[in-house]
């Protein structure tokens, strides 16, 4: 395993796409048999061994104590996803991002590291929702080539297989069944709407508005909504749109999200600490995000080129810690929404929806 990159070259020197054929060719080989031989030693799987806790958390909104009905939602810790669709990626798209690697996309291997190292979650939309995740970190954007004007993709390093407003039918026909269980969705980056921003945005809302209808909860000045008011008007879908050109009572603006930028836990729980015993927002949604983010330079390569590894098996490894800390903190500085990659593991959505059975102790 790969620990220093002094002797890494760094993007801008792999410019040779004769090299690059030959390296990718041979990286490639290797790295689908290391892969096969890590399928075999790990038996391990998303959601092995949290099927019951997955249906436990499934209405955990509409099972929490009387008492807590009429809080604000901006005052109950909820459980979210980071790159909620990243499950999704599709490999035989084009590179989104880093632009360093965007030259890269015609080789396979290029593709498959991107994909490898962008891929923060291994579960569904239904799935996540079934384990009890109510908030959604979804980045929009438009292919440049489409042939249709009004098609949009999420992505995260790469594009998802999947179009946004198949996966919003989705959400809503569970946001159906569930009417008790109130979804965050938010909407973000709209990469690609550079030319034809003002239609995007448009047919974009447009569709979301139909599509939920009276399951939106609108936005105004004055709104403090809980899960009760929420309730009383059949209302259980939040839909912040981060783009203040296009703002609506129906849609909300951005939520903040505040992360480490870092790929040391260390440092995630030192960010957020200093957020919330010092600049922690009032009345308004926040996300504390325990998200790992990888370098954006050379020092990348000291993680995707393990072979034998993958972004979620590093965050697995050190997820646990991070929700021990959390659990600590919130004695003293209770969250809102935390996001966190993989959410099926580890306890998260659990460890998250507890924290408000606590906070009611107290």
């Amino acid at each position: 395993m790969l620990h220093s990159t002094a002797n890494f070259p760094s993007f801008s020197d792999l410019k040779d796409s004769t090299v690059w054929k030959t390296v990718c060719c041979r990286y490639d080989r290797v790295l689908s048999y290391f892969h096969f031989i890590c399928r075999r030693r790990s038996s391990g799987t998303a959601s092995e061994g949290c099927g019951e806790r997955m249906k436990e958390n499934s209405d955990w909104m509409s099972k929490l104590p009387p008492n807590l009905h009429t809080v604000p939602l901006f005052n109950l810790a909820i459980p979210g996803s980071h790159d909620s669709m990243s499950f999704d990626l599709d490999v035989n798209s084009s590179i989104v991002e880093p632009d360093q690697l965007r030259r890269f996309s015609r080789f396979c291997c290029v593709r498959k590291l991107v994909h490898r190292w962008g891929t923060t979650q291994e579960v569904n939309i239904k799935e996540q929702l079934d384990a009890g995740v109510r908030y959604f970190d979804l980045r929009i954007a438009r292919k440049p080539k489409d042939t249709d004007p009004n098609r949009l993709y999420f992505y995260h390093g790469l594009y998802t297989r999947t179009e946004v407003e198949t996966v919003f039918r989705d959400i809503n026909e569970w946001a159906e069944k569930h009417r008790k269980e109130v979804l965050i969705l938010s909407l973000s980056h709209f990469k690609g709407f550079d030319k034809f921003a003002a239609s995007l945005h448009n047919h974009l809302i447009h569709f979301i508005k139909t599509l939920f209808g009276a399951k939106l909860v609108p936005k105004t000045v004055t709104d403090k909504p809980t899960l009760k008011t929420c309730w009383d008007h059949g209302r259980n879908v939040i839909v912040s749109y981060d783009h203040p050109a296009y703002q609506q009572t129906a849609l909300w603006t951005k939520i903040k999200y505040y992360y480490a930028d870092s790929m040391d836990r260390a440092m995630v729980v030192s960010t957020l600490s200093h957020v919330l015993e010092t600049g922690k927002p009032s009345n308004c949604f926040f996300v504390c995000g325990l998200n790992l983010t990888l370098p954006v330079d050379r020092r990348v390569l000291k993680y995707v080129l393990r072979i034998c590894d993958n972004f979620p098996n590093v965050v697995r490894r050190g997820l646990p810690q991070l929700l021990l800390w959390v659990q600590q903190q919130s004695a003293k500085t209770p969250f809102n929404i935390v996001a966190s990659d993989v959410v099926t593991r580890s306890d998260f959505v659990s460890t998250i929806i507890q924290l408000n059975w606590k906070h009611q102790k107290a």
